[in-house]
């Protein structure tokens, strides 16, 4: 199975089945418990990863101490490419939101990899593209969008990712703290939290632990837009 799920990165993108393998034998395992720092911001490193299983959270801290989640990655999905077009410290800090299993593999790997297999770089290219692409789209809703359209759209990209269909709505097992949610919405805590009540008071959705159950995928929707 974590073979299935490591092979859904872009990393894999055109690859046959011995350049797959032989990528995937030269990656190293590394695990993470939940909390636990992969790197700081400003670190140098020139290894990529690739998530196998669990979560992790990209984020920023500004000087006076506030957090902004970039973003919440999981199974298949990679980060720290950046590194490898463009080498320097890291943007952000890696923290794991639960128990973590990953891959990661360096640049000197790699290397012989992007020469043999061009493709793999275009795709590489194209994750880069679209991350930057939802960066312009955060920048836009912090100007143009309310809080609660804001918490309405975060809650939607967590149930495409790490959502499960059931009888009575969409499970979303996000795992996040509800000061994690407010800082991947960029608003205040008090402020989401009143934001998520409205939601619930309406029958959209039902907060649990961690976790939240759409009820009504349709109006969450349409509050997003």
């Amino acid at each position: 199975m974590s073979e299935e799920v490591l092979r859904q990165a872009p990393l894999f993108a055109g690859l046959g089945e011995d350049a797959a393998a032989t990528l995937e034998a030269s990656m190293t395992a590394v695990s993470l418990r939940r909390g636990e720092v992969l790197f700081n911001e400003g670190d140098d490193g020139d290894q990529l990863y690739v998530v196998v299983d669990g979560k992790i959270k990209l984020g920023r801290t500004s000087p006076d101490g506030r957090e902004n989640l970039l973003a919440i990655l999981g199974p298949g999905q990679m980060f720290g490419e950046l590194s490898f077009f463009d080498p320097g410290p890291r943007s952000a800090t890696a923290t794991a939101v639960t128990d973590v299993d990953m891959r990661s593999l360096g640049h000197e790997a790699l290397s012989p990899v992007l020469e043999a297999h061009p493709g793999v770089a275009n795709a590489l290219l194209h994750q880069l593209a679209g991350r930057l692409r939802r960066t312009n789209e955060v920048v836009g809703d912090l100007v143009f969008s309310d809080v609660p359209g804001r918490v309405a759209k975060a809650l939607l990209d967590l149930a495409s990712r790490f959502g499960r269909g059931a009888d009575d709505g969409v499970h979303v097992n996000h795992d996040l703290t509800q000061e994690e949610l407010a800082q991947l919405v960029g608003a205040s805590r008090e402020t989401v939290n009143k934001a998520l009540a409205d939601f619930a008071s309406r029958g959209w959705l039902r907060l649990e632990p961690r976790s939240v159950i759409i009820l009504d995928l349709d109006r969450l929707q349409r509050r997003a837009r």
